[in-house]
């Protein structure tokens, strides 16, 4: 399993389309073996869904996310945790461990400047 969080001063960044890093763990069996931070340039949910889809993400951990990219997420098979805050590492364990799950009625945030 990859895990990757939106990612800024080990705290999980509020703006998926925005996030200029992603920290990338790999899990097995249960626990997380590796991690690494990835600076990513360009701007936006399709450079993201690219991004991760090119890394083999197949679980993304972030703060608030618009429609159109939890639905390219979901397109991609990639399970979505969003609305989560705090420390990255903390929460990424707690995903592993099962403490919590991917929230299927979270309301996608509404982006008023055009891009998310």
């Amino acid at each position: 399993m990859k895990i990757a969080v939106t990612y800024e001063n080990g705290q999980i960044f509020q703006h998926f389309g925005k996030s200029k890093q992603w920290k990338v763990y790999e899990v097995e069996n249960g626990r997380s073996t590796t991690s690494c931070v990835f600076d990513v340039e360009a701007e936006g949910h399709t450079a993201r869904v690219q991004f991760l889809v090119d890394h083999h993400i197949d679980t993304v951990v972030c703060g608030g996310i618009g429609g159109p990219a939890l639905a390219a997420l979901k397109a991609a098979n990639i399970t979505v945790y969003p609305g989560h805050t705090g420390d990255a590492d903390a929460v990424v364990e707690q995903v592993i461990t099962g403490a919590i799950v991917a929230d299927e009625n979270y309301t996608p945030h509404t982006c008023h400047h055009g891009k998310n």
